[in-house]
């Protein structure tokens, strides 16, 4: 069963964040993630220079589950995953992703950068698709030990101005748990 971990990342903390989250995945017997990105605005389609292929429409239709993440940008989204999304419309008309689960992460550069409204603009087209979006519940304890990244909403990280910060033990473990949590309920849906 693949499940997509569907990212843009600038500076490389989204993309860290999106192969833990991936590795959480790959710790469900039976689960597999498929890393994807997005080009930028502009760019050609194919294959990135610096990592995995660009997602293409069949990648969200066959993926048994979705994770979904961006830097944040104004408290919202990064344009290219937004472009992206918006292109997903034939997949909207005939209800392709309807009743698969999602969960999204973000990146700030400063603590207070807008990670949780940013998590919620990217749950929006998840909820228009119809998905079932996953948030991380208040058992995993490090969501309230964290002094950094890390909300009920999704995995987060807060990188600094420069993108230098390391992820943290407590965002890291929330990343792995988040990818855990996806692929163990689409495994319960996908056999009910």
């Amino acid at each position: 069963m693949d499940l997509l971990v569907l990212y843009y990342s600038v500076g490389g903390s989204v993309r860290r964040m999106a192969e833990l989250v991936a590795e959480g995945v790959e710790r469900v017997p039976g689960a597999a993630a498929r890393l994807r990105t997005v080009p930028k605005i502009g760019a050609e389609k194919g294959f990135s220079e610096e990592g995995p292929p660009y997602c293409e429409l069949a990648d969200l239709e066959e993926c048994a589950g979705l994770a979904l993440g961006s830097p944040t940008r104004f408290g919202n989204m990064a344009a290219p995953l937004k472009h992206f999304l918006d292109g997903t419309s034939l997949l909207w008309h005939r209800g392709a992703l309807a009743g698969k689960p999602a969960c999204v992460f973000t990146s700030t550069s400063s603590l207070h950068g807008g990670q949780e409204t940013t998590l919620v603009s990217m749950m929006l087209p998840l909820l228009h698709h119809g998905m079932l979006v996953l948030g991380l519940p208040y058992t995993q304890a490090e969501i309230n030990a964290t002094r950094s990244g890390g909300t009920p909403y999704g995995a987060s990280h807060f990188a600094g101005l420069a993108d230098d910060l390391p992820i943290s033990t407590e965002e890291r473990t929330l990343c792995i748990a988040q990818g855990r949590r996806l692929a163990e309920i689409a495994l319960r849906l996908c056999s009910a």
